[in-house]
């Protein structure tokens, strides 16, 4: 059986010493989780754009950049459903983790998304 681990694809990141915990689980958890993801993220907000906006494919880049960002900040449902695509690649040792500091690194989840969606829209 193959780990949720396993489906990560590894990341050269260095970890400092002096790096908080903060910045590791982001590093050693949730960068690779957002990069094996990717696929399912961008085609879940392409569909999500559609239905908002009939549209989307005509916006230029940078309408197309501001209705992600600002989609993905004000549509609570959209939000959680792009952390909870996130958190479902997290082993129990993770979601501990994750628990103690939610809402910081559902914050961090939010920021590299919109960042991500926004770098490979056109």
């Amino acid at each position: 059986m193959i780990t949720k681990l396993a489906l990560r694809p590894p990341l050269d990141i260095p970890i400092l010493e002096n790096s908080s915990e903060v910045e590791t689980f982001q590093n050693r958890t949730l960068r690779p989780i957002l990069k094996v993801q990717n696929d399912l993220y961008l085609a879940h907000f392409e569909s999500y754009a559609i239905r908002q906006k009939s549209d989307y494919e005509t916006l230029s880049g940078a309408k197309k950049r501001t209705f992600i960002e600002q989609s993905i900040q004000k549509d609570s449902v959209l939000k959680n459903t792009l952390i909870g695509m996130t958190i479902g690649l997290f082993t129990i040792e993770e979601f501990a983790v994750y628990g103690a500091q939610a809402k910081d690194y559902n914050r961090r989840i939010i920021t590299m998304l919109i960042e991500r969606l926004k770098s490979i829209t056109k």
